[in-house]
């Protein structure tokens, strides 16, 4: 049973930081892209990083520079570092897996991330 668990979420006033976990088990993790998507009430899920079983890494241009998503294969972990964070950060942050070569795509529940003061 595969199960993506993300953690870290709550409230942030504008230009603080937050670091989301996202815990994976029932894949081989280290053979997964992994990446971070975001849902803002009323809009479409949409990228925010990724990074892949290599470790190469890609970002929404409205996060560069601020986020960083990386990953622990030995602990089955994937981060997103988040610093000077925005009120247009305000979202529900879901982790996805994606294994490049089988095409098995997974999702979490998500994690809301409120940026206000």
């Amino acid at each position: 049973q595969v199960q993506l668990v993300e953690s870290g979420g709550g409230l942030v006033q504008p230009g603080g930081s937050l670091r989301l976990s996202c815990a994976a088990s029932g894949i081989i993790f280290r053979l997964n892209n992994m990446g971070w998507y975001r849902q803002a009430p009323g809009k479409q899920r949409e990228l925010v990083a990724t990074i892949t079983l290599g470790g190469n890494t890609n970002y929404a241009d409205s996060v560069k520079g601020r986020f960083t998503i990386s990953r622990d294969n030995a602990k089955n972990m994937v981060y997103l570092q988040m610093n000077s964070l925005k009120p247009a950060d305000t979202a529900v942050y879901y982790c996805n897996s994606d294994h490049p070569r089988t095409g098995m795509n997974y999702w979490g529940k998500g994690t809301l991330v409120t940026v206000s003061s």
